[in-house]
């Protein structure tokens, strides 16, 4: 029992000395720790501390770089407006010191106006004294000479005009002359070498066409034929072609009237046909008409074809072959359209290449200057208008159909060609003998471009004479001198080109002879 007691006593000593002794450690091992702790927090607050004090020297080293360059930028801009600034001051500064002098300038011309205008109003006033006084004096001295002379005023004016007139007409017509014979020298002869060469180089044959066919027939007795009963064949032939057949007392003759030379033709082959075949009667006729329309049809392609081949021109419009054919049936003032059209091609083709331009093209527009005549339609303009717009439309070079147009002046030339075939055509239509002319028209005509002549001073005879061409005028030589004579002539021509209308051109010859007699006693 007090072994047990012992024990407990012991036991309870045992673990209260070692509670103390437990807590004596666990106090020492606490104290360590937190000395540990408070060591290790000194340590991480001084690494804080440090590491602190670098981030806030690194940041107050970018802050102070940044704030540097900001300077730098803001000194740099405002040294850039600064300078603009002077600059622009300057710049005023100049254009002030510019608008000073100016303004100066103005008020120094001002004042020198000022002063030049007061010089002006009496240099007028003494002026115009001078004037007065010049007046004064000139109408005395006017006076004067009235009084000397024995003559008015307005007559010495007109004697003195009247010398001077005779003076200046003198000189000009002496210049004219000049003038004429210095371009004959250089223009005429070269003109007419051309013309000349290019007319001997072109020989072409001219028919006279008119308005009426004849029909030979072997007797009267087929006239009846081709009347027939009641006249029914006469009148189907004349429906049928578009002509009138005249069947009158005329022996073994029978005429086809009409203005188209086409349907002519046709009647006159038509009734050629019926005559060898003996059956005449309105079927036959309108069968025989048909065929002979076709054949002719042919024949006028066949024609344009071997002239576009004779003169050498390709190319062609079907349509334009076709109207160069229907020309063979065709007239101009008597003058075969066809051969007329050959003869200008030529022509104009020889003059071109003479003058070094393109002959081709020439001879082209040559061929085709009066397709407008030829125009089966009926159009309101005239032939030379019709003409180019059929080029036109058929894609002829433009130049061709300018030549067309304008070879009767009723569009610009613009092309070079234009006035050679407009020269052509004059040549080839005032040949003699290549038109029939009214012999009434004709001697009028000629009548009045020598009543023309003889209406002025001087000129005692006039003749007219190579059909028109040539005008021969004989002067009184007392009152014209050889000086007038060339003036004369150059009026005579200016005034029928102004008033009179003609092909090609006239040459007028003024005749000045001066005849002395004496009589030996």
């Amino acid at each position: 029992m007090g072994e047990s007691l012992y024990t407990i006593i012991a036991g309870v000593i045992g673990l209260g000395l070692g509670a103390f002794v437990a807590s004596l450690f666990l106090k020492s091992n606490n104290k360590k720790i937190e000395e540990d702790a408070k060591e290790k927090a000194k340590s991480i607050i001084r690494e804080a501390e440090i590491t602190g004090e670098s981030i806030k020297k690194d940041r107050i080293l970018e802050a102070k770089e940044k704030y540097l360059k900001l300077k730098a930028d803001f000194e740099e801009e405002v040294s850039k407006k600064k300078s603009i600034l002077i600059t622009n001051e300057n710049k005023l500064k100049q254009r002030d010191q510019l608008l000073a002098k100016e303004l100066e300038q103005v008020k120094r011309k001002e004042a020198e106006l000022d002063s030049k205008k007061e010089n002006l109003k009496a240099q007028l006033h003494s002026v115009q004294m001078k004037k007065e006084e010049l007046e004064r004096v000139t109408t005395q001295r006017i006076s004067d000479l009235e009084k000397i002379a024995g003559l008015t005023r307005e007559e010495a004016k007109e004697q003195l005009v009247e010398m001077l007139t005779d003076e200046a007409t003198t000189k000009a017509s002496s210049q004219i002359k000049d003038i004429l014979d210095q371009a004959k020298l250089t223009a005429t002869k070269q003109a007419k070498k051309i013309v000349l060469d290019t007319i001997q180089r072109t020989a072409t044959e001219h028919a006279i066409e008119n308005c009426v066919s004849v029909f030979n027939i072997e007797s009267d007795d087929i006239k009846g034929k081709i009347i027939g009963r009641e006249g029914r064949n006469i009148r189907a032939l004349e429906a049928a072609t578009g002509v009138e057949i005249v069947v009158d007392d005329t022996p073994e003759a029978i005429i086809i009237s009409g203005f188209d030379p086409v349907r002519r033709e046709i009647a006159r082959l038509s009734l050629h046909r019926l005559v060898q075949d003996g059956r005449i009667h309105p079927a036959r006729i309108e069968e025989v008409v048909a065929k002979t329309e076709k054949n002719i049809e042919e024949e006028i392609i066949e024609i344009g074809e071997r002239t576009c081949i004779d003169l050498g021109i390709h190319g062609l419009h079907p349509e334009l072959i076709r109207m160069v054919g229907r020309m063979r049936f065709r007239s101009s003032y008597g003058q075969n359209l066809l051969q007329h059209s050959r003869e200008v091609a030529k022509l104009s083709a020889t003059m071109a290449a003479e003058m070094g331009l393109n002959a081709k093209l020439a001879k082209r527009a040559g061929l085709l200057h009066d397709i407008g005549k030829v125009w089966p339609e009926e159009a309101e303009l005239p032939h030379a208008i019709l003409g180019m717009e059929l080029a036109k439309k058929y894609k002829e070079h433009p130049e061709v159909c300018n030549a067309i147009g304008a070879h009767h002046d009723e569009i610009e030339m613009t092309a070079m060609i234009s006035p050679i075939v407009q020269a052509a055509d004059a040549i080839s239509g005032s040949r003699p003998g290549a038109r029939r002319e009214i012999m009434d028209s004709y001697i009028k005509r000629l009548k009045e471009l020598e009543d023309l002549a003889l209406s002025f001073d001087g000129v005692n005879k006039c003749f007219a004479m190579q059909a028109g061409r040539e005008l021969r005028v004989l002067v009184d030589a007392e009152h014209v001198d050889d000086v007038t004579a060339s003036k004369l002539s150059f009026d005579i021509s200016q005034k029928i080109e102004k008033e009179m209308q003609y092909p090609g051109q006239i040459k007028i010859t003024v005749i000045r002879e001066m005849r002395a007699v004496n009589y030996a006693k």
